[in-house]
């Protein structure tokens, strides 16, 4: 299938996209042990992807393929049409600037462009080359990165190192016209600071069939994808 757009998004950047509905994103890790920090928004609307009902209406406490990224009002912005990994973080949010406090002081002064940056930073400057700003932050989805329930009483979550591998990748179809920011800063739990760099690849999606994994997930899945071609009727 014909690439429309090719990006190489290095370690610890950020980057934003207009993708088309009926468009599929496709990212690849290019090295082990990235973090692709993702945030959605209904182009020219009000909506934006809401990670608790998304988790909530699926019965999932992590997003896998084929599952539906859900907007505040239950209309589906994409669908996850297919991954190398079975497990994506939607818990733990993106990383601040006080999550790389402990890897020492960074700037561009001393460091240019190996500077630390959290995702936050990097979300945040996306966002304002759009008009928006840290109030249309919201519940990301970690890419890439898993958290499990650690084997203790507290059953507290801890970070699965070596989750992805260079190659690992996930693709998410537009189903409405979406502005896309992510980060690949790390994520806010990994124990090292080693961001690594994301291939994001735009191409046509194949046209949705009746029986089209998305639509047979879950009843939930089914009624956010009719709730979105609804927008545009």
């Amino acid at each position: 299938m014909s690439t429309l757009v090719a990006h190489e998004v290095p370690g610890g950047a950020a980057w934003s996209v207009l993708l088309r509905s009926g468009r599929e994103l496709v990212l690849t890790a290019r090295q082990n042990a990235v973090n692709c920090s993702v945030l959605l928004f209904a182009a020219g609307d009000v909506d934006r992807l809401n990670v608790p009902d998304t988790l909530k209406a699926q019965m999932s406490a992590c997003v896998r393929a084929p599952m539906v990224l859900m907007s505040d009002r239950g209309a589906a912005l994409a669908c996850v049409t297919g991954s190398s990994l079975d497990w994506h973080d939607a818990l733990c949010g993106h990383s601040l600037d006080r999550h790389l406090e402990r890897f020492g002081r960074s700037d561009y002064a001393e460091h240019r462009n190996e500077w630390r940056r959290s995702a936050r930073a990097g979300l945040l400057s996306e966002l304002r080359k759009h008009g928006r700003g840290e109030a249309d932050l919201h519940a990301c989805v970690n890419f890439f990165s898993k958290v499990a329930v650690a084997d203790d009483d507290r059953g507290s979550l801890h970070f699965v190192a070596g989750h992805a591998a260079a190659d690992d990748w996930v693709s998410l179809r537009a189903e409405q016209d979406l502005l896309v920011v992510l980060s690949t800063a790390p994520h806010p739990m990994d124990p090292d600071c080693a961001p690594g760099p994301v291939s994001a690849q735009i191409r046509p999606a194949d046209p949705v069939a009746p029986d089209d994994p998305s639509m047979l997930f879950r009843a939930e899945s089914a009624r956010a994808i009719e709730a979105a071609r609804a927008v545009f009727a």
